[in-house]
């Protein structure tokens, strides 16, 4: 195991196409941030249904073994392939990719997945690897989505969803981060139609003067932002307040973005996603690679 100090990106891979566009995300943010890329498999040993001999669970692990070090000098090639320069260090262990990831994650700068996967990977697909890393892993969870069978881009904005909560504010400083390693334009996404709204719309005058709502949201997203626009100066923003529920409006906005970062629980039209709301569902439908960012452990509730 490599002694470097330095926090890692993890990337978790099990051999299929999508781990491999996991790997080379991971490794191009490794190189910007002159960080190491460490490449995590995990397996499980099939159950014993019958009487076995030492000798017999022995096979079967060296066979895992083996498997798993194939899987991973794969997705090293496809690393040293986009950035040769980068550290790699490699890790297989038996267990589940949750459990693997999760306790990997503690020294991670960020945790890399592929949007779907083989073996232990395979639930990917419908996000629980991810859902149970933003309940109990530790620092930004990446899942890595292209459109088709193209890789994800590699220029083109960042894109977060501000709501304000301290999950949000999380989210901020990293997309800040992103984009002013990456040189990129930031497009922060303020929506302000959520269910409270929504249920209070039939209590407003149908005179209400809903310029008056836009620019106090307007105005909200901007306090929000100015701290970090002053710490982050290179960073051009561009604000977008949206009457819109935050799903569409993001991924509206993250059409030609390189990434979009979201907190993983909020407020109003962003509650629950920690539970598979808003995040959940970019998750499934972002045209782009996704950033689920918990707020520190002193914030959350």
């Amino acid at each position: 195991m490599s002694t470097n100090p330095r926090p890692p990106v993890l990337v978790g891979v099990d051999g299929s196409d999508s781990a491999l566009a996991a790997t080379r995300w991971a490794a191009r943010s490794a190189k910007l941030r002159g960080l190491p890329l460490r490449i995590v498999h995990a397996c499980v040993l099939p159950p014993i249904q019958h009487p076995t001999t030492t000798a017999s669970q022995a096979r079967w692990v060296e066979a895992l073994t083996e498997n798993g070090q194939h899987i991973i000098a794969e997705a090293a090639h496809a690393a040293r392939v986009v950035a040769p320069e980068v550290e790699i260090v490699s890790c297989h262990e038996v267990g589940t990719a949750t459990e693997v990831l999760i306790e990997k994650s503690a020294d991670a700068h960020c945790v890399v997945l592929g949007h779907r996967g083989l073996g232990g990977f395979r639930d990917m697909l419908v996000g629980s690897v991810a859902v149970a890393l933003t309940a109990h892993g530790h620092g930004p969870v990446v899942v890595v989505r292209g459109v088709g069978d193209r890789p994800p881009r590699t220029e083109g904005p960042v894109v977060v969803g501000v709501d304000g909560t301290p999950a949000s504010e999380a989210a901020i400083e990293y997309a800040f981060d992103e984009a002013s390693m990456r040189g990129a334009e930031l497009v922060a996404v303020h929506t302000w139609l959520d269910i409270a709204f929504a249920r209070a719309w039939t209590a407003l005058p149908w005179d209400s003067d809903w310029q008056d709502v836009v620019d106090d949201e307007t105005v909200l997203l901007a306090e929000r932002l100015a701290g970090w626009q002053d710490k982050y100066p290179d960073v051009r923003v561009t604000r977008v307040v949206a009457h819109d529920r935050p799903v569409r409006a993001l991924t509206d906005a993250a059409e030609q973005a390189q990434l979009v970062v979201v907190g993983s629980r909020g407020r109003g039209a962003f509650t629950g996603m920690g539970l598979g709301s808003t995040s959940q569902a970019l998750v499934h439908t972002a045209p782009c690679p996704i950033a689920v960012v918990r707020p520190p452990a002193e914030q959350r509730r």
